[in-house]
C-alpha cells in the first residue's frame, strides 16, 4: 500500500516519537536525581567526550575555567532576551551569583547527565534522518516535508537552550521553557506520523461527523498545557525549597497556591478525560484506533492522578516526581493523537 521510501519514513517517524519520550524519561530521572550539573560545561562534560570516573580525571582548576565561560554565554543570553524586552530578567541573570557556583564533582551525576545527552544526541539524529526521508513527500504532501524540516531546526533551538540550562545553573523558568519546547518536538513528531499514515490509508478516520468531540478533545488538550504550565511552576518551587534544606515532608504545605491551582486543574482535566473517554466509546467500536487510545488516556490519566497523590501525600518521593513527568507527557501525547484521530476523513 505504501511506497518503499514512504515506509521508510513512517518507520523512522515512529522510532523518532519513541526516543524522544526516551529523551523525556531521561530528563525525568536527571532532575529527580539532581544531576542536572553533573557535567558543569557543554556539549562536553569536563572538556571530555568520554566523561571522568574519578575525581582524579578532573582538569586542573576546571572551576574558574567553566565559571568563567558561563558568565560569558550568560551575558550573550542576557542581550538575547533584553533585546526581546525583558531587562529585568537580563538584569538578574547577570546578578545573580548563585548562577556561576559549581558543584564538587559526583560521578553518579555525571554519568547520569551524559546518558541524558546520550539519549539526546540520538534523538537528534533520528529527527534529521526522518526530515531527510521527509523529502518524498515533497511533492504529494508538502506539509509533512516542511514541519519534519522545521523539527529539525526547532530541536538545534532546544540543544542550545540545554547549553543555556547548564550555564544558568538550571534556572528554574529555562528549565520549564525546555520542557514544554520538548512536548513541541513530540507533537510535530506525532502530527507528521499522523500525516503520513493518512495519506494512503485513510480507515483509520472514520467518514463520520465527530466535529463535537474533536472540540472536546482540544478543549481538554488545552486544559491540560496550562496544567502542565502550573506544573513546572510547582516544580521550580520544589526545587527552590529543596535547595534551602528545607525537609521534604514540609514541601507542600508551603508551595503555595500553585500547587492548589494545578491539583483543581488536575480534577477539571480528570472529568473532562472521563467524559472523553465514554463519549469516544459510545461513538466508535472498540476496534478501532479511536477507541483504543481513549482508553489508553483514561489509563494514563488515572496513572498521573495516583502519581499525584502519592507526590502530595509521602512527601514528594524522586521517584514519583519522573513518574509524574513522564506519564504527564505520555498523556499529552496521546491526547494530541487522539484528538488527530477525531478529525473527519476527507474521502
Amino acid at each position: 500500500m505504501f511506497p518503499a521510501a514512504e515506509k521508510r519514513f513512517i518507520r523512522s517517524n515512529f522510532i523518532t516519537i519513541v526516543v524522544l519520550f526516551l529523551v523525556i524519561v531521561a530528563g525525568g530521572i536527571v532532575r529527580s536525581t539532581g544531576s542536572g550539573m553533573g557535567c558543569p560545561d557543554w556539549p562536553k562534560c569536563f572538556n571530555r567526550i568520554i566523561p571522568p570516573t574519578d575525581v582524579s580525571q578532573l582538569p586542573v582548576g576546571y572551576e574558574e575555567h567553566y565559571i568563567t565561560g558561563r558568565a560569558k554565554k550568560n551575558e550573550r543570553f542576557a542581550k538575547i532576551i533584553e533585546f526581546f524586552g525583558y531587562r529585568d530578567l537580563a538584569t538578574k541573570i547577570r546578578h545573580d551569583k548563585s548562577i556561576l557556583e559549581h558543584e564538587e564533582f559526583n560521578v553518579a551525576k555525571t554519568w547520569t547527565e551524559y546518558a541524558n545527552r546520550l539519549v539526546g544526541v540520538v534523538a537528534g539524529f533520528c529527527l534529521l534522518f526522518t526530515a531527510i526521508y521527509s523529502f518524498t513527500y515533497i511533492k504529494s504532501k508538502r506539509s509533512i516535508f516542511i514541519w519534519s524540516v522545521v523539527n529539525v531546526f526547532v530541536v538545534v533551538v532546544q540543544a542550545w537552550l540545554g547549553s543555556i540550562v547548564v550555564s544558568t545553573n538550571l534556572t528554574p523558568w529555562v528549565i520549564t521553557v525546555h520542557m514544554l519546547l520538548a512536548l513541541v518536538i513530540v507533537a510535530i513528531s506525532i502530527y507528521t506520523y499522523f500525516k503520513a499514515t493518512t495519506l494512503r490509508d485513510k480507515s483509520i478516520l472514520i467518514n463520520r461527523d465527530s466535529s463535537g468531540l474533536k472540540v472536546l478533545a482540544i478543549v481538554s488538550l488545552v486544559l491540560m498545557l496550562v496544567q502542565v504550565v502550573f506544573g513546572t511552576e510547582v516544580r521550580e518551587i520544589v526545587d527552590m525549597l529543596t535547595a534551602s534544606g528545607m525537609p521534604r515532608e514540609d514541601f507542600i504545605q508551603n508551595i503555595g497556591q500553585h500547587f492548589e491551582i494545578h491539583r483543581w486543574l488536575a480534577y477539571s482535566s480528570l472529568i473532562l478525560v472521563i467524559v472523553l473517554f465514554f463519549l469516544v466509546r459510545t461513538k466508535f467500536s472498540s476496534s478501532t484506533v479511536q477507541a483504543r487510545f481513549g482508553t489508553l488516556l483514561f489509563i494514563l490519566v488515572g496513572i498521573q492522578m495516583l502519581s499525584g497523590i502519592i507526590l502530595a501525600r509521602f512527601a514528594v518521593p524522586a521517584f514519583a516526581q519522573t513518574t509524574h513527568l513522564v506519564i504527564g507527557s505520555l498523556l499529552f501525547g496521546c491526547q494530541y493523537y487522539l484528538m488527530l484521530l477525531l478529525g473527519k476523513s476527507q474521502r
